[in-house]
């Protein structure tokens, strides 16, 4: 099983994929108003349950890569530590993803808007629907991608 992440503070989606079907996905969601830690040790807990639920192989992890608001690049970016801390404590090998290479794996052009991603993917997993919001969405590209991967992106 693959699982697929779109890492963020506020919401962290998430999708598992196994043998190319679309197993289960959701969004962690923590509360503006509370402190950093409390919203990180929720990521964190969430993600260790969904590795208790499912025998996760490994993960694909969209990697942060611009952001015109530096104080929210940072949130993300802790976000995004303490995911790879978890994977890392739970022995699960992990492999970041930029969105250029999610785009390229799923639709061949870099610069693929995201209904066209998206519109791939319910092609690619012969499905004709992908429930949940956006971030479970994202999510799901970034699993396929990591299916796709190896031979598009030589991961």
């Amino acid at each position: 099983m693959i699982l697929g992440i779109d890492p963020g503070v506020a919401n962290t989606g998430w999708a598992i994929l196994d043998d190319g079907r679309f197993v289960e996905g959701g969004v962690i969601v923590t509360k503006v108003g509370e402190g950093a830690g409390v919203r990180l040790g929720k990521i964190k807990n969430e993600m260790v349950e969904i590795l208790g639920k499912f025998r996760v192989e490994k993960v694909g992890l969209e990697s942060l890569y611009f952001a015109k608001n530096t104080k929210s690049a940072l949130k993300v970016a802790e976000a995004i530590g303490v995911i790879k801390l978890v994977m890392e404590e739970a022995g699960v090998k992990l492999i970041e993803l930029t969105p250029l290479q999610v785009k390229m794996a799923i639709v061949g052009y870099g610069r693929a808007e995201k209904r066209q991603v998206m519109e791939m993917v319910k092609v690619l997993l012969k499905t004709d629907k992908i429930e949940g919001p956006s971030h479970v969405g994202d999510a799901v590209a970034v699993a396929l991608t990591l299916e796709l991967g190896s031979g598009v992106l030589g991961l």
